[in-house]
C-alpha cells in the first residue's frame, strides 16, 4: 500500500498517522530511526546539535547534548548500544505518529509513545528541548 511505499522511503507526508518502534537516536531531536523505515525528527522541538551548539535561528535550550539525547532514549525505551555512525541503540514500544511534513530524508513529526505520552511536550517540560514556536503548530500537551 501507499504508506509502506512512503515509509519504506523514510517519508512521510503532512497529517498521516504512522507507527515508529525506535531502533536508534542521534540527538534530543532526533532524528529518530524507525523499524518501520521513517527517520524522525521531532516536530515542534529544538535540542542543541551533538558537538553543544545551537544552529543560527533555532532555539536553544540550557540542556547539553548528550543529556538531551540521553532523556530522550529513556523517554522512547532501553539503551541497547552505541552504532558504528554514534547513533544510540534502543529498545522501545511502537509509538503512534503524526507527520507534520518532510525535509529530505526525514519526517517532522509529533510522537506519542506508550512508555512515557507525548515526546515532544516530555522534551520541553522535563527541560531538554526548546519549544520552537515555528513548528509547534498548535499542538497541545496531554
Amino acid at each position: 500500500d501507499l504508506i509502506s511505499l512512503l515509509l519504506a522511503a523514510s517519508v512521510v507526508p503532512a497529517g498521516q498517522l504512522f507507527d515508529c518502534t525506535p531502533t536508534a537516536v542521534w540527538d534530543g531531536d532526533g532524528p529518530i530511526w524507525c523499524a518501520e523505515g521513517a527517520h524522525i525528527r521531532l516536530s515542534g522541538i529544538a535540542a542543541r546539535e551533538m558537538d553543544g551548539t545551537c544552529r543560527p535561528g533555532h532555539p536553544c535550550p540550557a540542556a547539553g547534548p548528550i543529556a538531551a539525547r540521553d532523556h530522550l532514549v529513556a523517554l522512547l525505551g532501553k539503551r541497547s548500544g552505541v552504532r558504528p555512525t554514534g547513533h544510540i541503540s534502543v529498545r522501545g514500544p511502537t509509538m503512534r505518529c503524526r507527520s507534520a511534513g518532510a525535509g529530505g530524508n526525514r519526517t517532522a513529526a509529533f510522537c506519542t509513545s506508550p512508555r512515557s505520552g507525548d515526546i515532544s511536550c516530555a522534551m520541553v517540560r522535563d527541560g531538554y528541548a526548546a519549544r520552537w514556536d515555528r513548528y509547534w503548530q498548535g499542538h497541545r500537551c496531554q
